[in-house]
């Protein structure tokens, strides 16, 4: 089945053609740029943003897959969650072009999205494995066993990984995006060098939380001096870089243990961090379990992951899905 699919959840405008497991052409158009000098996403200039780059996407991954919007079988959107501006021009434009030619139309849930990336090719993992979703927006711990969705085993209680990144590098002063600034400056610090809370340690639950992370950056760089600042701010990257990935791999562990898992599999913008993927590789080999990472373009948000998880959603008829709205 051909599907075109639409992502428009945050800050990248995205659109995909995909053929069963393959995919035919996955168009990512970044807004990083534009919220760069705000430090982080500013809905109302997303929402926008969207409006003026939806349809030339959606025409670039069409004529990258070398199809016609008549050709396709069914389309697909991501209707939750996220900003609701930003999701509401991709709803709106996938009824607007699946109405007309009486198409089936499939609304996907983000996060089933980055799950759904591993079922693509070239190698397509199959339940029952262990998902650790980590982006700018959402964190948590996915049980997954069958295709059509998974169970939310553990989720952040206030911010998630990536957005402690981001305001991470922030009061850095490293811009934006923060993750891979971050992961940059830590190169050359020191991991050891100060000493960062890892939250939720001694908690048995699968949550986490990293609000009180980022306090502790803060009051870390207020007791610096401009000058001392500048000398040990890679060293301040690379320890406020370990603790984030620390909690993220000791909760990872925590699941481990606690179920019968064949795989573990990383999704979300900050699975494609060097050091989480090392370390989740080492707690693999560990415990004898079979490790997938999906390239790096299949991480971030993407329009080929909505596609994949539509593979295995009911799709809405015509004229059923002309009253969609979307859902923060």
């Amino acid at each position: 089945m051909i599907l075109l699919a639409l992502e428009t959840s945050c800050d990248d405008t995205c659109a995909a053609v995909t053929d069963g497991a393959r995919i035919l052409s996955n168009v990512v158009s970044s807004q990083a740029a534009a919220h760069a000098q705000y430090g982080g996403v500013v809905p109302e200039v997303a929402s926008r943003h969207h409006l003026e780059l939806i349809n030339p996407v959606v025409d670039a991954a069409l004529g990258e897959a070398g199809v016609e919007l008549a050709d396709v079988d069914a389309l697909a959107v991501t209707r939750e969650p996220g900003l609701i501006g930003a999701l509401l021009v991709g709803v709106a434009t996938a009824k607007g072009l699946a109405a007309p030619l009486r198409k089936p139309l499939v609304g996907v849930n983000h996060l089933h999205g980055h799950v759904a990336a591993n079922f693509l090719e070239p190698d397509p993992l199959d339940p029952r494995f262990l998902c650790l979703i980590a982006s700018g927006g959402h964190t948590l711990l996915a049980g997954v066993t069958s295709h059509e969705g998974f169970e939310v085993l553990g989720q952040t209680l206030d911010d998630a990984a990536g957005e402690a990144l981001d305001k991470g590098a922030r009061l850095l002063g490293l811009g934006y995006p923060g993750g891979p600034a971050i992961q940059r400056e830590a190169e050359g610090g020191d991991p050891a060098a100060f000493e960062f809370p890892v939250a939720m340690t001694r908690d048995p639950g699968l949550d986490f939380s990293f609000s009180g992370l980022k306090t502790a950056l803060l009051y870390a760089t207020r007791g610096l001096g401009d000058g001392e600042l500048e000398a040990r701010r890679a060293d301040l990257a690379a320890s406020y870089q370990a603790a984030v990935v620390g909690q993220l791999i000791a909760k990872l562990e925590r699941a481990v243990g606690r179920g019968e898992w064949e795989a573990v599999a990383l999704g979300g913008g900050v699975a494609a961090n060097t050091l989480l993927r090392e370390r989740t590789t080492a707690l693999c080999e560990e415990h004898g379990l079979q490790l997938k990472l999906v390239p790096g373009e299949l991480c971030t948000d993407n329009a080929a992951m909505i596609a994949s998880a539509a593979r295995f959603s009911q799709p809405a008829p015509y004229p059923e899905y002309l009253g969609w709205a979307a859902t923060a």
